[in-house]
């Protein structure tokens, strides 16, 4: 096991906290900072990904993921603020 091996393995672990907490958070903003948790490990991987098979487009779909991502947690933020906390 190399050390990107390694480094995506606890990159994937640490994304089952942001899952979890996505999943079993108590309140709606404990949903979104695990959504954001988890989204940022995503690209995260997908970086790393790119590493190991040494392709380059792998860092586009990084950069997809990561504006996705942040679209997601602005609406998310946005239909709290105006529905309120559900």
């Amino acid at each position: 096991m190399d050390f990107d091996s390694i480094v995506l393995a606890i990159v994937a672990g640490l994304s089952v906290f942001g899952l979890v907490r996505v999943l079993d958070g108590p309140t709606v903003w404990d949903r979104m900072l695990g959504f954001a948790l988890f989204s940022s490990k995503v690209i995260v991987a997908a970086v790393m990904i790119g590493i190991v098979i040494n392709r380059t487009y792998m860092i586009d779909v990084a950069l997809i993921y990561g504006v996705l991502g942040f679209i997601g947690t602005i609406m998310i933020a946005r239909f709290i603020e105006r529905r309120g906390d559900v």
